[in-house]
């Protein structure tokens, strides 16, 4: 796996922020993992859907990401220490079709986030459930959140429930309301008209 970025390099336009404040709009769902589930659908390479438990995911290889959450509003929160499995293992358990590049992760209450696939399989990319060895709070997302460090915050939904592939580009939440279609760090891709 190639080297992280050094904890003390900031992407660019981003400050440092000490608190890891939990944004979402409404109330917080309170999910059971014994009763969740996450379904890949879509455009899917054999033309079904896949519905994972939690026991699912549990058989997948668990793996640690130290990475910083980075928000469209320029701060970032440094040096993470993000549990789970990489969301290029679980995309293998129902792979897209051929020549399919966008997905739309869903999570509870509407909420929606559109992805390129690529970053999807980036290798720190993450379905999360734990953060500095503990369990996610429900306000960040338990039972299991999405975590892309490449990319801004809103591109990570917390409480996701549903993969699906598509072939052409989606609109999520943030994406119908002026934010970047693909939000990469880097770049300071913060905003629609910049694409």
């Amino acid at each position: 796996m190639p080297p992280g970025p050094s904890e003390d390099a900031l992407p660019p336009g981003q400050r440092p922020t000490g608190t890891w404040r939990a944004s979402h709009y409404g109330r917080v769902p309170r999910l059971d993992p014994d009763s969740w589930t996450l379904t890949l659908a879509g455009e899917t390479r054999d033309g079904g859907m896949r519905v994972l438990t939690w026991e699912d995911l549990g058989a997948l290889p668990q793996v640690e990401v130290v990475a910083g959450m980075h928000c469209v509003d320029r701060h970032t929160v440094p040096g993470l220490r993000w549990g789970g499995v990489r969301m290029r293992d679980v995309l293998a358990l129902a792979p897209p079709a051929r020549g399919v590049e966008h997905v739309l992760l869903a999570a509870t209450r509407g909420y929606a986030a559109a992805v390129h696939l690529e970053d999807l399989r980036h290798p720190d990319a993450l379905l999360a459930h734990s953060v500095g060895g503990e369990p996610l709070t429900p306000e960040h997302g338990w039972p299991a959140r999405v975590v892309l460090p490449h990319l801004y915050g809103f591109k990570g939904p917390k409480w996701v429930v549903e993969v699906t592939y598509h072939d052409r580009p989606q609109q999520g939440w943030w994406e119908s309301h002026g934010y970047h279609p693909r939000g990469r760090v880097a770049h300071e891709e913060r905003w629609a008209h910049q694409a």
